[in-house]
């Protein structure tokens, strides 16, 4: 049997040479999943797009909240019988699903993303979420449009990277609560009374979940 030269001098031959350099993986824009934790549609899964700031509220978070929330409508289960809602700054629409899930009688989402808005738009439909409106706009200005004392639950949950959001979307939200309502803000730090003061808002239930700040907010 004949030997290569390689062999003979401890070179690489054909089987030793190294394994050409795999083509890179094309960008998904899906990289994982969140689900609807309860009510009708109990475990659905909402996609979760690759994009700068899009930070869906954690499992654990989400289930707090909707505890607390069904607290203060009276029943149980996490419901939210007739509850009038708005999502500001929906991203995958986790609150504001959840929240229709639940029996909220209206969920206002708002989203910038034209992206985002098409996927909200899917799921809708997909669901036939009746409940459920979807706008592509600035939700500080959405809040604005709101009619005075209608809504009992506000999501707040822009980007972390965009502070000056936090401040203008809490005042604004301030006067389309009803008498009762709640402000849901996530932040990556803790809001002080103190700073609340200032929209007339003070902390009624607070989590830290990791980098999560889920304050519970109201007048």
């Amino acid at each position: 049997m004949s030997t290569s030269k390689s062999s003979k001098t401890g070179g690489k031959g054909p089987r030793d040479a190294a394994p050409p350099a795999r083509p890179p993986r094309p960008h998904s824009a899906r990289t994982h999943e969140v689900r609807i934790i309860g009510g009708e549609w109990r475990r659905t899964r909402l996609a979760v797009a690759d994009k700068p700031g899009l930070r869906p509220t954690p499992d654990r978070v989400r289930e707090t909240l909707f505890n607390w929330l069904a607290s203060l409508a009276g029943a149980g289960g996490g419901e939210l019988p007739g509850w009038h809602c708005a999502d500001v700054f929906a991203g995958t629409g986790a609150l504001g699903f959840e929240a229709a899930s639940r029996g909220a009688a209206s969920v206002l989402m708002c989203e910038q993303d034209a992206a985002l808005v098409a996927q909200l738009k899917a799921v809708q439909s997909r669901l036939d979420a009746k409940a459920v409106r979807v706008e592509r706009g600035n939700g500080v200005n959405l809040l604005a449009r709101c009619a005075p004392r209608s809504l009992q639950a506000v999501f707040i949950d822009p980007p972390f990277d965009q502070a000056a959001l936090y401040a203008e979307a809490l005042r604004a939200a301030v006067p389309a609560l009803a008498e009762g309502g709640v402000i849901y803000l996530e932040a990556a730090r803790r809001w002080e009374d103190a700073e609340l003061a200032e929209s007339g808002l003070s902390v009624f239930r607070h989590l830290k979940a990791g980098a999560v700040h889920a304050h519970l907010l109201r007048t």
